[in-house]
């Protein structure tokens, strides 16, 4: 079962893990994740590093895929290459990804697509996928959302919204902590993307500790977002079942089952 959880380092990632690296403005991508693509040659995985192409000669030049010049999405170029490392007898592939902020005004929607893919990938096929991102690049809204989406983090847990969306099972997602005003639109943008994708999103909430106002807002929101859509929450709590329904949510248009 994967669980959320805090890396002292980039040593300590094992397989099936999306991780959330976040570097200081002054931090070097390669330098600080050397010891993950090294670890490559010592566990017996195949090497993937996706981000711009080197602009000089470099190392690590023949294991980098830059996502310009990529024929179809990230996620079919990282399955190829987890396809290829399987045939040729690599215990896992691991990917190291340099996100970069692409051109034109608000790449949210399809950097979000592009993060549960891959949080999709590394649960379903068992590849380790560590996710750099620059704090020189990113502002803090974009970063807030960047840790809603990766189970595991290195280092010291970042200042973001309380909670996490993860993978768990081949047709569910996890939901853990408390969705609150802080964390209200990040939420709301991960069920629309998800829902645009499938007609049904099923979210284990086991451990879901509260929804508030907000919280419950953007729920229905994005269930409402597209037609012909639900959102099915498994193993909420009572309080949650209680709020949901005294806020007047519990209508019929509003395609949310809350089951506990």
């Amino acid at each position: 079962m994967r669980t959320p959880r805090v890396l002292p380092s980039l040593d300590e990632v094992d397989i099936g893990d999306h991780v959330c690296h976040l570097l200081g403005r002054s931090d070097d991508v390669i330098d600080r994740s050397r010891a993950f693509v090294a670890d490559g040659a010592l566990h017996g995985d195949k090497v993937v590093i996706v981000g711009p192409a080197p602009r000089t000669e470099s190392e690590f030049a023949p294991l980098v895929l830059d996502p310009a010049r990529l024929q179809g999405s990230l996620l079919a170029a990282v399955r190829r290459e987890a396809a290829t490392a399987d045939r040729e007898g690599f215990r896992s592939l691991r990917v190291l990804h340099h996100v970069v902020p692409g051109p034109g005004a608000d790449p949210s929607e399809e950097w979000l697509r592009s993060e549960l893919d891959l949080e999709e990938f590394a649960a379903d096929t068992g590849a380790m996928v560590v996710c750099a991102y620059s704090g020189a690049d990113w502002d803090l809204p974009a970063l807030q959302q960047i840790t809603c989406v990766h189970p595991h983090h290195v280092g010291s847990r970042p200042v973001s919204p309380a909670f996490r969306v993860y993978r768990t099972e081949q047709e569910g997602w996890t939901v853990t902590g408390t969705v609150d005003s802080d964390g209200a639109v990040a939420f709301g943008s991960i069920l629309c993307t998800l829902l645009a994708h499938t007609p049904t999103v099923r979210l284990r909430c086991q451990t879901v500790e509260f929804f508030d106002a907000a919280g419950m807002r953007a729920l229905a929101d994005a269930a409402r977002h597209l037609p012909d859509r639900k959102i099915v929450l498994e193993g909420t709590n009572e309080t949650v079942r209680l709020a949901w329904k005294l806020s007047g949510f519990a209508v019929p248009d509003v395609p949310v089952v809350m089951a506990p």
